[in-house]
């Protein structure tokens, strides 16, 4: 075999080489976490849009925020969904995280049992309150109490006892009446009050915090090295959420019957969006209010708590809301 010859198959196989690479860069799957709530839809519709975004995406379903962070932390994660208590607690705990939009807000109900005698935040004394540990709906609760002068613990002797349980046994719990009030989600909050064990006392949103905003966050790797997908997964976010946002047919159709496998019913999806409407925007001024906030009242139990500036990256989504005219 002659020199010419062998540089000519070497030359093939470097082209052959090259192509291969591009192929599996392109068919390289994007690792998504996302949570099973009603106002997480849009994230989750990413999914199906992303053929035509020009991008693979691969959706894991987790049981909490932080199940996510620590994900992120592991490097097996490329993006999340999770509110923004999570993403701080994950950024204080060493996440290498950005947070670059949000993707839905409010999402909290305090309720009551009807038969409970709570009709005002004064009425809780004496009672017992369910929450979530760690939750932005626990910020939320203490957040509440603490307006009205209450004082809570986990342990007997304050105006307010509180119970940490899951979403799901929160609405078990207010059912069987072993609790009196719970801070609550959604859609289990609207189910509660559809199935008549829940009646809402308050939507928890008079705190400087106002409606919290959940967070679309990015692995620091993914959003510097990777920067072309990373953009092309935004515009592919900012279309779904948008998608969603006009035509409401569509977002119920893909959260009842993919996500909730047709266990929410029409009205509890309306109630839900209703109380956690889909929408991309977000501040760093609202992230430090969260940071701050949660300093206040011990919540996350924030060792080193971050600055908002330091991990609020928004330039991939103002540049998807120009180039697609979102809001």
């Amino acid at each position: 075999m002659n020199a010419a010859h062998c540089m000519r198959r070497s030359a093939a196989s470097l082209v052959i080489g090259l192509a291969l690479a591009l192929c599996a860069c392109r068919d390289e799957a994007i690792r998504l976490g996302n949570l099973k709530f009603a106002h997480y839809g849009a994230v989750s519709y990413v999914t199906e849009l992303a053929p035509r975004c020009g991008i693979k995406v691969e959706e894991h379903v987790f049981a909490k925020g932080l199940d996510i962070m620590q994900a992120m932390i592991a490097g097996e994660l490329d993006v999340g969904a999770t509110a923004a208590e999570a993403a701080i607690s994950g950024r204080a705990g060493g996440a290498p995280i950005y947070i670059v939009a949000g993707f839905a807000r409010g999402g909290a109900r305090l309720l009551a049992r009807p038969d409970a005698g709570v009709r005002t935040l004064a009425d809780l004394k004496g009672k017992r309150v369910g929450v979530t540990r760690g939750a932005i709906q626990e910020l939320l609760l203490v957040a509440e109490l603490a307006k009205v002068g209450l004082t809570y613990s986990e342990r007997p002797g304050s105006d307010v006892l509180l119970v940490y349980l899951a979403y799901p046994d929160l609405n078990q719990a207010l059912s069987a009446k072993t609790l009196d009030a719970i801070m609550q989600t959604e859609p289990q909050s609207s189910q509660a009050i559809a199935k008549g064990f829940g009646v809402e006392l308050l939507k928890p949103y008079d705190t400087p915090l106002g409606e919290p905003v959940r967070t679309l966050v990015m692995s620091k790797k993914f959003y510097e090295t990777q920067r072309a997908s990373a953009e092309k997964f935004m515009r592919c976010f900012v279309n779904a959420t948008q998608l969603f946002r006009d035509q409401p047919k569509v977002a119920e159709e893909y959260v009842r019957t993919r996500m909730f496998k047709s266990q929410l019913s029409s009205a509890e999806f309306t109630a839900a969006l209703g109380n956690s409407p889909y929408g991309v925007d977000i501040t760093p001024q609202h992230i430090q209010t969260t940071i701050d906030m949660m300093v206040q009242y011990g919540v996350g139990k924030l060792a080193k708590p971050p600055e908002a500036t330091d991990f609020v990256r928004l330039e991939l989504l103002s540049r998807a809301q120009g180039g697609l005219g979102a809001r």
